[in-house]
């Protein structure tokens, strides 16, 4: 009995372990700020800024984005080292 027994509490041990396993959903935050000259989008994932976003009211002036401090990676999307705060112009859209 008790070998047909523990099979079944081994396998439903484990079936409880590893529900206890599972990864948390990061906290993801979306901030919008708008004043009388700029719209500004923020992007935050675990408290970290992953794009920040400004749009001038200006007739014609263009949407650009500000790297963010992300010293997680040494280089940017685009390859140039230590951008941060730097200004950076979509030119295509695809």
């Amino acid at each position: 009995m008790t070998r047909l027994l523990a099979p079944v509490l081994l396998s439903t041990l484990l079936a409880g372990c590893a529900g206890l396993a599972t990864p948390r959903e990061p906290v993801v935050q979306h901030t919008l700020a708008e004043d009388d000259a700029v719209k500004i989008d923020e992007l935050r994932v675990r408290g970290q800024v992953q794009r920040l976003q400004v749009t001038p009211k200006t007739a014609g002036a263009p949407a650009y984005d500000i790297v963010p401090d992300n010293r997680q990676s040494a280089t940017t999307a685009s390859g140039a080292r230590d951008a941060t705060g730097q200004r950076v112009w979509t030119l295509f859209s695809f």
